[in-house]
């Protein structure tokens, strides 16, 4: 595989809008020319005999169980509320009138 040139990184640099200094420049080809490689070589990795997969180990649900419990009695929830008015939680607005 070639390596990523200078000029190709200045090509890249500028469809992506960065600014980068020659110094830059130099190090980001040698760095991004390591990275193709090594994404190279996993394209190298015998998986012929390997099945399909979404994720490396089994997965299982580790939520409880939907059980159906009976719920706080209303007087009880009205009466740890800040405010209250007919039979509701009385919160501040926060939207204007709909116009």
């Amino acid at each position: 595989m070639s390596s990523i040139s200078r000029e190709d990184v200045e090509h890249l640099a500028r469809l992506a809008r960065l600014a980068v200094t020659d110094d830059e420049l130099d190090r980001f080809a040698g760095q991004l020319d390591q990275v193709l490689s090594a994404v190279a070589r996993v394209g190298e990795a015998a998986v012929a005999d390997v099945p399909p997969m979404s994720h490396a180990v089994p997965l299982t649900n580790v939520l409880r169980a939907d059980v159906v419990t009976p719920s706080l009695p209303r007087d009880v929830v009205l009466a740890g509320a800040p405010a209250a008015e007919d039979d509701r939680i009385r919160v501040p607005r926060i939207l204007g009138d709909a116009e």
